[in-house]
């Protein structure tokens, strides 16, 4: 059984997942807008998932970065569903997803602008307030710099400074990021607060041509991303929760338990026999 990598629940897996022991993660995460008011025969497996393992949240649905206001009848939800299931972890996007009240469903960049840094972070200590816990917000993958005046690694560590909150660490969208944009990813992790991470997503993408690759979650990981992972572990002073994202294409267990296998393998050597506290 890995001791520091999870899973991200989803119902395909069906009741395998709890009747196989392929899959012993350390923890699983879901999005809460899948189980909010979910019944019936989900509600039960959701149950038994709960009372087996910690559980972790990672909305799709908050836009942080939007420019209309908190949803906050949405956050009443998101507080009853944490409080109903013990949950822990809110992590969310740093992006946005909603304009105008119409939800984009996509991953849209926030400007790297000192402005933004002041609204964002306003947003995320109310939010915070609230739920009565630190937002975990996670470092996204974007495809277009929109009026820059800052880096992004400033942006960032501006935001989490500034809202007090914590750090969803993607090395996969590091990586990505790095390559479509043309930056050492290393150098952007080792100018990075790391302070303040929480988790650590990793995943696969697709490479569609010589000069982009697309963050799509579909796709074993790569060699050159778990060497970047072992890099960025070592850049960490304590050993956190890491999480493998596969959220389409989705392999036999076997296959997904090899990667978790291989993460945990790379988390044990970095930090010998510390264990992570996944709640």
């Amino acid at each position: 059984m890995p001791k520091h990598v999870g899973i991200g629940y989803r119902k395909d897996f069906g009741s395998a997942f709890l009747e196989s022991d392929i899959l012993e993660p350390a923890f699983v995460e879901v999005a809460p807008e899948n189980w909010i008011d979910v019944g019936g025969f989900w509600k039960k497996e959701f149950s038994k998932v709960a009372s087996k393992y910690p559980i972790y949240t990672h909305g799709l649905s908050l836009s942080i970065g939007s420019p209309d206001p908190l949803d906050w009848n949405f956050l009443k939800k998101i507080k009853s569903f944490m409080h109903e299931w013990d949950i822990k972890v809110y992590s969310e996007h740093l992006s946005y997803s909603k304009c105008d009240n119409a939800h984009i469903y996509d991953l849209l960049p926030i400007p790297f602008r000192e402005d933004a840094v002041k609204y964002i972070a306003q947003r995320i200590k109310e939010v915070q307030d609230f739920l009565g816990r630190k937002l975990v917000i996670e470092i996204v993958s974007y495809y277009t710099p929109v009026a820059a005046e800052m880096t992004e690694v400033e942006f960032i560590n501006a935001i989490l400074k500034e809202a007090d909150c914590e750090l969803l660490f993607d090395i996969n969208n590091i990586y990505v990021n790095g390559f479509n944009h043309n930056y050492d990813p290393k150098q952007f992790i080792e100018q990075l607060d790391l302070s303040s991470v929480k988790y650590i997503h990793m995943a696969g993408h697709e490479k569609v041509s010589d000069d982009l690759i697309i963050d799509t979650h579909g796709q074993p990981i790569i060699d050159p991303v778990y060497d970047l992972f072992e890099f960025a572990l070592s850049k960490l002073d304590k050993p956190v929760p890491v999480l493998l994202e596969r959220d389409f294409n989705i392999p036999e267990m076997a296959e997904l338990a090899a990667e978790m296998n291989q993460l945990d393998v790379i988390c044990q050597k970095q930090w010998s026999n510390e264990s992570i506290n996944a709640h």
